[in-house]
C-alpha cells in the first residue's frame, strides 16, 4: 500500500486536460463558454450543480430545468497542450483562450448564457 506522501506526489504528477468548453442547449442552441484546468472534472461539477439547482448562472439553470438534461451537451472547444520543459501558468493561459472564444462566439443574450463583463 502506498503512503500518503506517495499518493500526493502521484497526484501532483497527473496531467489533466486543460482548455475551453461549452455547454450547449440543443433546443435553442444557446451556449455557455468557460475554461478549466481539468476538463473532465468541470463537466461533472457543472452537471452536479445543474441537477441540484445550484448553478450560479441563473439563465442556464432555468433552461436546464425547463428543457431537461437530455437537451444539453458538453463540448470541448480547445485543449492546451502541456509542455513539461517549461513552467507555464496554465490557468492564465486557459483564461486567455476562454476570452478569445467568448470574443469570437459572443455567447450573450439570445446566443448564450454568458454574462457580458463591464470593463
Amino acid at each position: 500500500m502506498k503512503s500518503k506522501k506517495e499518493l500526493k506526489d502521484g497526484y501532483k504528477e497527473m496531467k489533466f486536460k486543460i482548455g475551453v468548453f461549452q455547454i450547449r442547449n440543443i433546443v435553442n442552441n444557446k451556449i455557455y463558454v468557460e475554461s478549466s484546468t481539468d476538463l473532465a472534472a468541470i463537466w461533472n461539477r457543472n452537471r452536479f450543480q445543474l441537477r441540484n439547482g445550484l448553478h450560479n448562472n441563473v439563465s442556464l439553470q432555468q433552461d436546464w430545468k425547463e428543457f431537461g438534461e437530455e437537451n444539453f451537451v458538453y463540448e470541448i472547444l480547445s485543449e492546451i497542450k502541456q509542455d513539461d520543459t517549461k513552467a507555464t501558468d496554465y490557468r492564465k493561459e486557459a483564461k486567455q483562450l476562454e476570452a478569445m472564444f467568448i470574443e469570437e462566439l459572443q455567447p450573450f443574450d439570445e446566443k448564450g448564457y454568458n454574462i457580458k463583463s463591464i470593463r
